[in-house]
């Protein structure tokens, strides 16, 4: 494992939880930290191209003012986030500022409100220093536009971070932010988290606010990654809780528990293959040793299949993407599509036929026939266990417009099927935690999901902190693992 070079690196791959409690002994100024992260900021970004914006000058003031609060001078006491630099996807609205989704077709579109996740991060003192790249509309597993160009893995800059919040978890890993702000409609959190070997939760539909006509769509959320669970954890009982914007957003908030009782006696289902998947043998066996720890702790582990097909999934995620997301992309590629990147442009005209062959409502029933097949096979356990995706990543800049995963020449899986999310924002009522469980022999990290039962989020974030416990990742040392300015 690489190691680490400077004091100024050491800060930057702090937890978040660290730096606040370093912050309030008064041991950590959030001013130093927030300077070490914009130095290192200036060294990587020219290699990890997390960033569309940068807003560094205004974050070093906020973080004296932070810094005020936790000096206690007769002002406001600090907050959740007091003095946390974090990194904001692109395409959670700031007011006054660019909102493009990474589009030409967008470009100089101002946003005249801020988004929830925004608005949360400001009430609790977070402070945004940068905000992060997507693919065009965040429609992809990858990170690339012809607005941004490409977003590289930290850990291997040959390959994607993932997408579509692929800045965010490219960011974390390259330490240049304790926390992101992330959204998932068909794994864009979760499918990242992996890639980075960082944390990501996708939240149960309605647990966070959005914004705008999507907050309909209840394959989609938005939600927090980061580098630990304890993180997540604190930055998602920020994130939750009604807001009148959103009417599909829960009454009353629910925050979850910091501290959990060990695994022993948890029962725990694990599912390799959910079904329809052909994993890659690294894959496989990092999810068994992630199950096996699990096991030796004390937990309940069995192995359990899942009657889920290909048609079905194609058949829900048809049906529902053409309606609804994909309907906006098929808009912006009516009037615009000379300033659209290829996959977008691919992308809209397979929404365009899918609209014509599978109905809504042939959606919905495959949506069903899922949905009662997950709650049948997990019936009498707390949660499943399975990979995050079905190979170990991608390369940077690659289109994925074939029918075939190519990685180091060799054909590795269908393009459609090499991520295994997608299932779990059919079934959007569960929370599922992404945490690491190994690193491939790529050089890039591999992730397991935890799903719960729909709207028991503790049950997820037990069986992660656990995890992390007993195989523990230890990701802060990549400073080497990047070019060298």
């Amino acid at each position: 494992m690489p190691s680490r070079a400077t004091a100024g690196d050491d800060l930057v791959h702090l937890s978040a939880t660290d730096a606040l409690q370093l912050f309030a002994r008064r041991a950590l100024s959030p001013v130093e930290l927030m300077r070490a992260v914009v130095e290192r900021a200036e060294r990587v970004e020219p290699h990890v191209n997390a960033f569309t914006e940068r807003l560094f000058d205004e974050a070093l003031e906020q973080a004296r003012h932070a810094e005020a609060r936790y000096l206690g001078r007769g002002g406001p006491a600090p907050r959740p986030l007091e003095g946390i630099p974090v990194a904001a996807k692109e395409k959670h609205a700031i007011l006054g500022r660019t909102l493009t989704e990474g589009s030409l077709a967008h470009e100089g579109r101002i946003a005249t409100e801020n988004a929830p996740v925004i608005d949360r991060i400001l009430g609790a003192g977070g402070i945004i220093h940068a905000r992060t790249a997507t693919p065009e509309f965040s429609l992809s597993t990858f990170t690339h536009s012809r607005m941004w160009g490409v977003t590289r893995n930290p850990w291997n800059p040959d390959f994607t971070p993932g997408g579509s919040s692929g800045g965010a978890g490219a960011s974390l890993a390259a330490g240049t932010t304790l926390l992101a702000s992330a959204s998932d409609i068909g794994g864009s959190t979760r499918i990242p988290a992996a890639f980075t070997g960082t944390v990501g939760f996708k939240a149960p539909y309605g647990r966070n606010p959005g914004l705008g006509v999507l907050t309909a769509d209840h394959y989609r959320g938005d939600g927090p990654m980061a580098r630990t669970v304890d993180d997540v954890i604190a930055f998602q009982n920020v994130l939750a809780g009604p807001d009148p914007r959103d009417h599909a957003s829960i009454r009353p908030k629910l925050t979850v528990p910091t501290a959990y009782e060990d695994v022993t006696g948890a029962r725990i289902a694990l599912c390799v293959r959910l079904g329809a998947y052909d994993v890659h043998p690294e894959i496989e066996a990092h999810t068994r040793a992630a199950a096996q720890a699990l096991a030796d702790a004390g937990a309940h582990v069995e192995e359990i299949t899942l009657p889920w097909t290909r048609l079905d999934l194609l058949t829900a995620v048809a049906g529902h993407f053409s309606t609804l997301f994909g309907a906006l992309v098929v808009e912006a590629a009516e009037t615009h599509r000379d300033l659209l990147s290829p996959y977008t442009v691919a992308f809209a005209d397979t929404m365009t036929r899918a609209r014509t062959t599978v109905s809504y409502l042939d959606s919905l029933r495959a949506e069903h026939r899922l949905q009662r097949a997950l709650a049948t096979a997990m019936d009498g356990f707390d949660a499943l266990i399975c990979p995050t995706t079905a190979v170990p990543g991608w390369h940077a800049g690659d289109d994925l417009a074939g029918d075939k995963v190519v990685v180091h020449g060799e054909e590795v899986a269908d393009t459609l099927w090499s991520a295994m999310t997608t299932p779990f924002n059919i079934n959007n009522r569960c929370p599922v935690l992404n945490v690491p469980s190994g690193m491939s022999s790529w050089g890039v990290p591999t992730g397991l999901q935890i799903v719960g039962h729909p709207y028991d989020d503790p049950a997820v974030f037990r069986i992660g902190k656990a995890l992390e416990t007993l195989r523990p990742w230890s990701y802060a040392q990549i400073t080497d693992g990047l070019p060298q300015p």
